[in-house]
This record gives structure tokens, sequence and C-alpha cells, in this order.
């Protein structure tokens, strides 16, 4: 098991997992995934949450390790969702007596999982209600559509402790050494990004708890300087951008929109962009990209016409903004096309439904390969991108 240390009376009983490559089916996860679970040991003992049942028998193991003999009074569920709620019908059978504490919408879902009835097991609570465990108290705050209606994450008074559910996850296994805001951000961004407003409304709840520390369903237990992470999901959930600087994201098939990509880059830099990052669509991850047009305040979309539409990758690509609620952005469009471009028209239709992305005047459309005409309409784009 992971030594990690929360307190000597809250332990860590969850599960590395480097075997998984696409984290809900579509995400990649080159370094993993911790699924997080967690035991209270007092006059009730509680378990915080099961884990994916990818990880049950090493997870089995741990719980039973810690528990040394004793039986767990109770089991906190704050999330469905299979890669934390699959064994909670196999914890229900291995410990007859104990009780399920939850709200009712999560109560309404356990059906929908398990072949078992849960009727007098459960332990209903509501928004703000407390449960005794002895030394320590939980207090359950609700947070729906974070990112699923029934979700609701539990503040323990005494330690001040949050165990925050899918808030404050990351991808990557804990005994990874890794910064924790890039790949915290391609979480939020791909799996939470569509309900900003929902965590502001969380947000706005834990202002009024004293946590000292945080302790999610994935990534690393949180206990110094929580205002920087406090601080980026306010960035994240209210759409503002985090840093200034520019994705240049192109869909190339031949590579002459991708040359003409990497020229314009060269000329935003040469006019003072104080970030360029170039994107290939075709290639490189579509959640990294998805976080990076979320990251910086300006975005080029370059895509050449296929079919008479938008090359399926830079589809994708909006489609994925579009329903990540994308806003608050300057966008600048290049086209290309050998015979008849159009996919201006359609990147234009996709940014004109997003809430307040300007689009700059300047198009740049390409026949083929760029031509010094075309450099020209670049740099007026450029210009006008960045002021």
């Amino acid at each position: 098991m992971s030594e990690i240390k929360i307190s000597d009376a809250i332990q860590y009983i969850g599960v590395d997992d480097k075997t998984l490559d696409l984290f809900e089916s579509q995400y990649v996860i080159p370094n993993g995934v911790s699924y997080n679970s967690y035991v209270i040991l007092d006059e009730k003992i509680t378990v915080m949450d099961t884990v994916d049942k990818r990880a049950t028998d090493e997870w089995m193991k741990n719980l039973e390790e810690v528990l040394d003999g004793r039986t767990p009074d109770y089991l906190v569920v704050s999330h469905m969702e299979p890669d934390h709620g699959a064994n909670v019908q196999n914890l229900a059978e291995k410990y007859p007596e104990m009780k399920l504490v939850s709200n009712a919408k999560v109560f309404n879902m356990l059906n929908q999982f398990f072949n078992m009835d849960f009727t007098d097991r459960g332990i209903v609570v509501k928004e703000g209600d407390t449960l005794e465990l002895g030394s320590h108290t939980l207090q359950f705050v609700f947070a729906p559509m974070v990112h699923w209606p029934e979700v609701m994450v539990t503040y323990e008074q005494s330690e001040k402790i949050l165990f925050s559910a899918d808030a404050f996850g990351k991808f990557g296994a804990l005994d990874v050494e890794e910064e924790w805001v890039d790949e915290a951000r391609r979480y939020y961004i791909n799996i939470v990004g569509k309900y900003g407003v929902q965590v502001q409304n969380l947000l706005k709840k834990a202002s009024a708890l004293d946590i000292q520390k945080i302790c999610p369903l994935h990534g690393p237990i949180l206990d110094e300087d929580l205002g920087y992470y406090l601080g980026k999901y306010s960035t994240w959930s209210s759409y503002e951008p985090e840093d200034k600087g520019v994705l240049v994201a192109y869909a190339s098939i031949h590579g002459n929109t991708a040359a003409a990509a990497k020229e314009l880059a060269a000329i935003l830099e040469k006019q003072g962009a104080e970030k360029v990052v170039l994107c290939d669509l075709t290639r490189d991850d579509m959640s990294q990209a998805v976080a990076d047009a979320f990251r910086y305040d300006k975005m080029v979309l370059a895509s050449v016409t296929y079919d008479g539409s938008l090359f399926p990758c830079m589809e994708d690509f909006l489609y994925h903004l579009k329903v990540k609620t994308y806003q608050k952005r300057k966008v600048a469009i290049m086209e290309n096309g050998s015979w008849a471009p159009q996919s201006g028209k359609f990147m234009r239709t996709y940014l004109e439904c997003m809430k307040n992305v300007e689009i700059c005047e300047t198009v740049v459309t390409l026949k083929s390969a760029s031509k010094p005409e075309d450099i020209e309409l670049m740099e007026c784009m450029a210009k006008e991108l960045l002021q």
C-alpha cells in the first residue's frame, strides 16, 4: 500500500493504476491514475468511498490491513461513477452490519449499478447534515453536477479535512513525481469543465469552511498553499484565461496548412506574443489541445477544407470546445482549400455559438501553399489578434 500520510486517525487505502491507457475510455493517461479511498478510525469506523473494479483486490487488502480485524460502521458514498463506486456492493456484502451514508440521489442510483436491496442499509443525509463518529464529525455538503447530479463532498470538522470527491483531482498515479497543475488542468477542463457555474457554487460553500487539507478521489492529498489550488479552480470554473498567450491549432492534410500555421506562429512571436503554442490536431492529444485552448486568452484556428467542410479533427476539436463551454477569448481564422476554401465559414459558425468570443475580422484564405501576399495578410491578422 502506498505510504500516504493523512493523520493518525485517517488512513489512505487507495490504489494506483498504471495499466489503464484511457481514462473514461478517451483521455490518455501516460502516468496512470489513482483511485483514492480513506478510512476514519474512531468509535464509529468509516470508509470514505470505494474504488474502480480494476483495483478491487488491492483495495480490499489495504482496507483489511487498516481495519486489523475491526468492522466498519459506515461507508460514505460521495459519487456513484464506477471508478469510485464499483465496490459498494462488495463491501456491503462483506460487512452486513455496515450502513451506507449518502444522499437520496445516490440511493436512487444504487439500483442502476447493483442487484442488491439497500433499503434497510441506508442513512440518507441532506445538505448540512452531520454524522458523529466519536472525536470526528462529518458534515455533508452537496455538489450537484460536479460533475454528476448526485455528488456530495464531506467536511471533517475536527481535523478540518475536505473529502472533495472529483473536485481538485488530477491524472497520474501518486508515486509519479510531477507538477500538479498541468494534469489537474487537463483533468478539470475535459471532465468537469462544462459545469463551471456548479463549481463556482461549490467554491462558495467551501469558502465558509476552515479547510486545512483536501482529500480528492484522484490525485495527491493537498495540504499546503491551498489558496493556489482554490485559485486555479476559481479561474478555470469562471472561464477566465489562465495565461496570456496564443494557441495555434491546425488541421493539415499534406503539410501546407501546417507550414502556414508555423509561419503565423513565427509572426506572432515577432510581433510580441508572450507565448505561442502550436498544436497539430491530427496528431496531438485532443484533451491537451482542449486544455490549452482554455489556458490561453487567444487562439488561431487553421484548417484545410475537406469534402466541402471541416477536416474531421478540427470539427472534433471545436465540438469539444463547444461542449466544455469555451468562452471569453479572442480567436482568428485561417482557412485553406485547393479549389474551394470553405473551412473558415464552418469554424466561424462554431465560434458564433460560443459566449463572449471575439472573432478577428481579418481572415487568411490560402489556396494550397502560402504565397508572399498570404504572409502579409497573416501579419495583419496577427496584429489584430494581439491588439
